[in-house]
């Protein structure tokens, strides 16, 4: 009956418990505790129907402010293990948070959970299921989600003559409603607040000037990005011009342009001239582009020069210098005459009169072209120098005809008279050419000669293969084996024995053995505590480790789970252990050590890596604390900056080792007491996290919103490619924690990336800080900059920054635990989940570090005397953690750095 009083009346929170099979059914009281935790955790919306009808219960409207979590619950009466549904505006839900209680055997409950609700998340949910043939549906809840207004039309750069009038547009949306938009000119408002959309009408401008608008409603505000107004200017004069395909009358001409002067080129004009200065004999103005030209009717085998200049909306460039270049010369004009011919034993005699040359030729004449042909499809053409040509390899049977011309560097002249060889004609002086040629016998024995020597080779090589062949095959006769080999490792599989918890049971290669046996950590030195994050693959666990003096230090175990360890896995797994030992860097995390777990029954040991235990957790989720979290505080911009040079320095330390990182992400680097990031998660991450990974086609799980453009194309990891990655974890830093790219899928970044789309600037982000953002996107790798300047880049900009002011807001840093349950007293729900944590913990899943607890120190940038101080602390005792902290913050201590 308490439990009815409790619940069966709508509250504040829209609960509605009323259906009597609650109030009668024998309750677990572990599935009854979880089920309570699940109504109140969050806004929900249920009721219990009678039928076996889905129902979400009343508000069918329901608003809800942007980043806070929402619980959908749906039940289900009269139905055996139903197969639950949710559906928002017609398509089915792919999330993974969704769960299923069952209340008795034919009353079941559905669960679905927006844990930080965007934009995206508003629209009309319902459940389903099927029975038979038929689909149950329930009544729908419309899902509003306010927030600061949303930017559909931002104000966009643009390129203007001076003192030309112009126009900006400016458009933004809620909910809530109504937006209205106030214009900004550099640091100057314009006019007053006016309705979305806004249109700025400006007269004109004299200088480069930037112009933003802020949009305004109930919730708060948002600012644009800031469009830049340039001045338009003559273009500059071309440059690289080249001539090409030059002839005797026609030339190509090709350039680069000068810059544009932020104004579209028009034309382009080309000046030709026999000389420099001279008078202008050809010009030529073509659209562009393409920048080419073709320049005709020119005379042959002559001098010129060319220039060229181009044009957009405020006139010509300057003229680029003079280019000279030539025209070919003619080819020749006159054909050979006097073509005869003369027969003989071995063939035909051609004979012609020598062409004198005429006109401005390119180069001397020389050689003779032949072509002939016969009546049965047989032709040749024939290269001679002189007039006289031997022909060969035709029928003495068949008529002939014969054409000769003569050619020079730019062609062939015309070809002479055809002469046609009849069969019939008498054979004539044959006597007389064999006479004049003794060399001929000379030339034929030669050519026996060699044509006997290759046949000898031939032979001879024939008959070694022959011999080899034997011998092979007489010793595979013997029994003798051609190849010996001998097996490097031997398995038994069928030992039913206990494994012993060593790296020899393991199965791994010697290689790697021989890199983890300095490491191997004893698995009774440590002992295991509260589980920290968990995934598809594995957990991570906080753990105690004994020293050699007997004290115990806090650390973090990383291991897989026990029902999916493959040989694979293992070796992978340790594989990244022993990468992560060489490393050495105050912002790269260290391994401490790898133990194994042993088991019973004859199974493998669980490879455990043990790493060093990171107080304040996982970077992305002290960024989302700071913003949502139940006490959220303010980070001061001198603090994410230096987060930004701390991840730097370990990428710049992993880059010059030749390491890529493939995951970096702001889930991927842990932030250690004194405040200061280390690059973490070297591949293990993939084994662990699972939130931010994509699985396409058969491949496995990606991070496609942190990847390149290389790697989502071609599957390129490089370090250019963890450029990239980082340029994505800075917008996490700055934005403190929001997701990129909110509203695209997974399945389509590639092509908005392909079209030019880049993530937008961040609220209050700094242009030189954005600019360093927007290089590390280049679709060029080789145009990122490294991450030695990112460094130096980064590190010029904080240093430019002023220290904390007493204005700000303080900075609440969680630097002391609670006393966490131990591992028997949790609860866990069906298929694995964990009940939801706060918005404010700091911890997440494959989090190197602990959740905070509600014990907490408020470091006030305005100075040590704002400092709480403790009743049993001297004033003279040395600093405590959270003045030391408060000193890192404001520079007034060393930081460690790279």
């Amino acid at each position: 009956s308490q439990r009815r009083e409790g619940m069966g009346k709508e509250g504040e929170e829209g609960f509605l418990l009323s259906h009597p099979v609650l109030l009668s059914f024998p309750w677990n009281w572990l599935r009854m505790s979880l089920l309570m935790q699940k109504l109140h955790s969050g806004r929900e919306w249920e009721i219990f129907p009678e039928t076996g009808q889905p129902q979400i219960g009343a508000p069918v409207k329901l608003t809800v402010s942007q980043g806070q979590p929402v619980k959908l619950n749906c039940s289900v009466e009269g139905m055996e293990e139903p197969e639950i549904q949710w559906v928002k505006d017609g398509a089915v839900v792919q999330s993974l948070d969704q769960m299923y209680i069952s209340v008795s055997e034919q009353h079941w409950i559905g669960f679905l959970s927006l844990k930080s609700v965007e934009r995206s998340d508003a629209g009309r949910y319902w459940c389903q299921v099927e029975d038979g043939e038929e689909i149950e549906i329930s009544q729908p809840v419309w899902l509003t989600v306010e927030g600061v207004p949303f930017f559909t039309v931002e104000p966009k750069d643009l390129a203007v003559p001076p003192n030309a009038p112009f126009q900006l547009s400016c458009e933004a949306v809620g909910p809530p409603e109504p937006v209205t938009i106030i214009w900004w000119r550099g640091g100057t408002k314009i006019g007053g607040p006016a309705p979305s959309p806004s249109v700025l009408n400006v007269t004109g401008v004299t200088q480069r000037t930037e112009f933003s608008c802020e949009a305004h409603n109930r919730k708060g505000l948002a600012s644009s990005r800031p469009a830049i107004v340039h001045l338009q200017a003559l273009p500059a004069a071309p440059f690289n011009i080249t001539v090409t395909k030059l002839s005797s009358s026609n030339a190509s001409v090709a350039w680069m342009p000068g810059a544009d002067g932020r104004a579209v080129l028009q034309s382009c004009t080309v000046q030709v001239t026999q000389a420099p200065g001279d008078w202008e004999v050809l010009a030529v103005v073509v659209p562009v582009p393409p920048f080419t030209c073709l320049l005709r009717d020119l005379e042959p085998a002559t001098n010129y020069s060319l220039r060229v200049r181009c044009t957009n909306a405020l006139g010509p460039s300057p003229y680029a210098d003079w280019v000279p270049f030539q025209t070919k010369g003619l080819a020749p004009s006159s054909a050979p005459q006097n073509l005869h011919a003369i027969r003989t034993d071995s063939g035909l005699i051609l004979e012609w009169e020598e062409v004198i040359p005429e006109g401005p030729l390119e180069g001397p004449l020389g050689p003779y072209k032949l072509f002939w042909i016969q009546d049965n499809g047989t032709q040749d053409e024939l290269t001679v120098e002189g007039t006289r040509a031997n022909l060969t390899g035709w029928d003495p049977q068949k008529d002939l005809i014969v054409r000769v011309c003569v050619s020079n560097a730019v062609g062939c002249g015309p070809w002479s008279q055809p002469l046609v060889v009849s069969s019939h004609d008498h054979e004539g002086q044959q006597g007389l050419l064999t006479a004049a040629h003794p060399w001929v016998p000379v030339v034929l024995g030669v050519l026996t000669a060699l044509v006997t020597a290759a046949a000898l080779a031939l032979i001879l090589l024939r008959k070694r293969r022959k011999e080899t062949r034997q011998a092979f095959d007489s010793v595979m006769a013997r029994g003798e084996p051609a190849v010996h080999f001998r097996a490097a490792r031997s398995f038994n599989r069928e030992r039913p024995e206990r494994i012993e918890a060593t790296l020899d049971s393991l199965g791994i290669s010697d290689e790697l053995k021989d890199k983890l046996e300095d490491v191997l950590i004893p698995e009774q030195q440590f002992t295991l505590g509260r589980m920290l994050g968990k995934g598809e693959f594995g957990s991570v666990r906080e753990a105690q480790l004994k020293q050699e003096d007997g004290s115990f230090v806090k650390v973090a175990v990383k291991m897989l789970k026990a029902d999916i360890i493959a040989s694979s896995d293992i070796e992978e797994f340790l594989r990244e252990a022993a990468c992560m030992k060489e490393f050495d860097h105050p912002h790269v995390a260290k391994l401490v050590g790898v133990s194994l777990r042993s088991r019973a029954k004859g199974r493998l040991p669980i490879p455990m890596v043990i790493l060093p235990f990171m107080k304040h957790g996982d970077l992305h989720a002290f960024l989302l604390a700071s913003r949502i979290g139940e006490n959220p505080f303010n980070l001061p911009l001198q603090t994410l900056i230096r987060f930004m040079v701390d991840i730097a320095c370990g990428m710049e330390y992993l880059s010059s080792r030749n390491f890529i990182h493939r995951d970096l992400a702001a889930r991927n680097c842990m932030l250690a007491e004194d405040m200061t990031v280390c690059v973490a998660d070297f591949g293990l991450s993939r084994k662990i996290y699972s939130g931010d990974y994509y699985r396409q086609g058969c491949a496995s799980k990606l991070p496609v919103k942190w990847l390149a453009l290389e790697s989502l194309a071609d599957n390129l990891y490089t370090v250019h490619s963890d450029v990239w990655a980082f340029g994505v974890t800075m917008w996490e830093i700055m934005t403190r924690g929001q997701t990129p790219y909110a509203g695209i899928e997974n399945a389509e970044i590639y092509n908005y990336l392909i079209g030019g789309n880049r993530l937008k600037q961040p609220p209050d982000c700094m242009e030189d800080v954005y600019d360093l953002m927007y290089q590390c996107w280049s679709a060029d790798p080789k145009q990122r900059p490294s991450f030695t300047c990112l460094r130096m880049e980064l590190e010029n900009i904080l240093g430019h920054l002023s220290v904390l002011s007493a204005s700000q807001d303080p900075l609440y840093i969680n630097i002391e635990r609670a006393e966490q349950p131990t591992e028997e007293g949790s609860l866990e729900l069906p298929c694995g989940d964990q009940p939801s944590s706060r918005a404010g913990d700091i911890s997440g899943m494959g989090a190197v570090g602990g959740t905070p607890s509600d014990y907490r120190y408020i470091l006030s940038p305005g100075g040590l005397t704002e400092l709480p101080v403790q009743a049993d602390q001297q004033p003279e005792s040395p600093l405590n953690d959270a003045q030391r902290l408060l000193l890192l913050q404001q520079g007034l201590l060393p930081h460690s750095s790279c």
